[in-house]
């Protein structure tokens, strides 16, 4: 006897997603810590908003870990919060591989006279970070899907930062075809951030990446410090000797100035940033 025939399968129907239970988070966890008032400054009420977004639709829609959700401050917010001083102000900053908008969202609560796009491949990530930005009221942020392969000749940015995206030998090339010649690159790293950059000095070379550096912010407040690797883009094919050094000098320069100290960057005022809407 034959088997029944299995009915035609419905193209249309899309495929069922597995949904990620929602993780109780004490409200503790949410709450600002005491510190968390010195960094952000008056952005600290923005701040407060983004830690419930992750914690809620982030953690609902599988966009951040369940098991973050208890060290949002400590592990992403605050750690994302003390690069602001490496990046100098006003310029335009690329977020490759933005996620869940760490470190993106953060620099533009914080850095209102920079220009920042959110840089990601993955549809739903789009739409959550589509969704943080309404409603923050985040006026100089926009989000734009693709990978960094596909923009490079498409978007460019005086800064290029990204945290956990991939190892250094393979970001810097990334990163390195959004910058700006002369323009910055900030690879947010771990405790083998040093290791990293020895495994990457031959695609570094090839980049023409100067100023390579490991740079550490934070300490004392977080723990561990954040940990950063910066480098000056390299010009491309054809452009002189002395216009690359020009630019790349003065963008060094102010990255200098602002880096000083942790809270050096310029915190967002009421009423500041281009285009800036007061959050509902």
């Amino acid at each position: 006897m034959s088997e029944p025939a299995l009915p035609p399968v419905d193209s249309a129907v899309p495929p069922v997603v597995p949904v990620v239970p929602a993780v109780a988070v004490a409200p503790s966890a949410l709450s600002a810590p005491s510190v968390a008032a010195e960094v952000f400054g008056p952005a600290i009420g923005l701040a407060e908003r983004y830690a419930g977004l992750l914690a809620g639709p982030g953690v609902e829609r599988g966009i951040l870990g369940p098991g973050e959700a208890s060290r949002l401050w400590d592990r992403h917010l605050l750690n994302c919060a003390l690069v602001a001083g490496f990046v100098p102000s006003p310029c335009s900053l690329i977020d490759l591989g933005s996620g869940a908008g760490l470190p993106g969202i953060v620099l533009a609560m914080l850095l209102p006279d920079v220009t920042v796009t959110l840089l990601e491949p993955m549809a739903r990530r789009v739409t959550f970070l589509e969704e943080c930005v309404a409603v923050l009221g985040l006026g100089n942020v926009q989000v734009r899907r693709g990978r960094a392969e596909d923009s490079a000749g498409q978007l460019s940015a005086d800064v290029v930062i990204a945290r956990a995206v991939a190892p250094m030998y393979k970001l810097a090339g990334l990163a390195a075809g959004l910058a700006q010649p002369g323009g910055l690159v900030l690879a947010i790293k771990g405790a083998g951030a040093a290791a990293e950059v020895s495994e990457a000095r031959p695609e570094l070379r090839r980049l023409g990446a100067r100023d390579v550096q490991v740079l550490r912010a934070g300490s004392g407040i977080v723990d561990p410090a954040v940990t950063v690797v910066r480098f000056t883009a390299g010009r491309p094919p054809g452009r002189s000797d002395r216009s690359a050094a020009r630019d790349a000098g003065d963008l060094t320069r102010d990255a200098r100035g602002v880096a000083a100290g942790p809270f050096r960057a310029r915190r967002a005022q009421p009423g500041r940033g281009r285009g800036r809407r007061s959050p509902g």
